[in-house]
């Protein structure tokens, strides 16, 4: 007859292999489920509306929720492919009659560079006017770039398959969210005993302000720039305002952006639009980044430019494009926590300075 520690053993190894074994079944969906979880949770107040709209029907509501976040999610994306439909075709005009003139002449101020100006200028004056030796120099990254694009598009289709599934997930999330929630709720106890509950606000609070503040800034700023850009007649508008969307999290990546704009413009003749466009960059854009960035992550926390930064960068070589808002939210969730139970007074929150 075995002996109850022996029984013990058998039955945690019976646990821990079952909990391998799902883990392992769940794993390629794990970026989906967590993303479905932060969808749920982050609009739970709206679908709680909705569902008092139609009478306590919950599985009505969960399906117009779920419509609703299909359409927020689908209509921009829809919209910005066509629009790029038409920016290509731009550029690829513009493409066409630069490898067929070359380059024009350098710019005056290339040579007035620190250091490299004038390497620049002589580099750059081996191709003005000349399309086929440009061509001939382009002709060497070819091989880099298809593999940079063939690289980015599985980065790219992977990451739209993950925030389809998302999205048929988030309906279970609604449909039975105060069931998960209440089971978190007691495996949290069981880990943190009557500060579960404390914790757990925490870390909605953190996932929340920070989904708000790094979504809700790069799309007003990208949408901000693709306007700018389009009323001063930069071709690729939509372009550039998907690159000013990415670029969002560096401090300095929408100014190059936009900055980049000015100077063509200016180059082509457009003083008076080149001043618009940087007007509108530091006026607008910039003013997304600086005011409305720091005041919505604050409701959740305050977070080190550190950990957003990181947690995007970190977050796309981990799981792709949907890492640009996974991973800045485990992060902050992780410095909360870590805030909170070190601190020596139970409900105070030291902040690093």
């Amino acid at each position: 007859m075995q002996s109850p520690r022996s029984d013990r053993v058998l039955a945690t190894l019976a646990l821990t292999l079952l909990g391998s074994g799902c883990l392992l079944v769940l794993w390629p969906f794990l970026t989906s489920l967590v993303w479905a979880a932060i969808l749920a949770s982050t609009s739970w107040t709206v679908f709680l509306r909705l569902d008092r709209l139609v009478g306590q029907r919950r599985t009505l509501a969960a399906s117009l929720m779920t419509l609703l976040v299909t359409v927020v999610l689908l209509v921009p994306v829809v919209a910005v492919a066509l629009a790029m439909a038409d920016n290509v075709a731009e550029l690829g005009v513009a493409a066409t009659s630069l490898l067929k003139n070359g380059l024009p002449d350098a710019p005056s101020w290339l040579a007035n560079l620190p250091l490299v100006g004038h390497s620049l200028e002589a580099y750059w004056q081996q191709f003005a006017h000349d399309g086929q030796r440009l061509m001939e120099e382009l002709g060497k990254l070819a091989q880099p770039a298809q593999t940079m694009a063939l690289t980015a598009g599985r980065v790219v289709g992977k990451g739209v398959l993950d925030i389809a599934l998302s999205v048929f997930l988030a309906f279970f999330f609604f449909l039975h969210g105060e069931l998960l929630a209440a089971r978190l709720h007691i495996a949290l106890a069981h880990l943190a005993g009557e500060r579960a509950t404390y914790l757990l606000g925490i870390a909605r609070g953190t996932v929340t302000g920070v989904i708000y503040g790094v979504l809700g800034t790069a799309l007003a700023q990208g949408v901000l720039a693709a306007i700018g850009f389009a009323i001063a007649g930069v071709p690729g508008a939509v372009l550039l305002g998907g690159a000013t969307f990415f670029l969002s999290v560096i401090p300095v990546g929408p100014p190059l952006v936009w900055g980049g704009a000015a100077i063509w413009l200016f180059q082509q003749g457009e003083p008076g639009w080149a001043a618009f466009v940087a007007a509108w960059g530091f006026f607008l854009v910039s003013a997304v980044d600086n005011v409305i960035k720091p005041l919505i992550i604050s409701r959740g926390s305050r977070l080190p430019f550190a950990i957003v930064f990181l947690g995007v960068l970190g977050g796309v070589l981990a799981f792709g494009v949907i890492g640009a808002f996974l991973g800045p939210t485990f992060l902050a969730v992780g410095y909360r926590l870590a805030n909170e139970w070190t601190t020596t007074e139970p409900g105070a929150v030291r902040e690093t300075p």
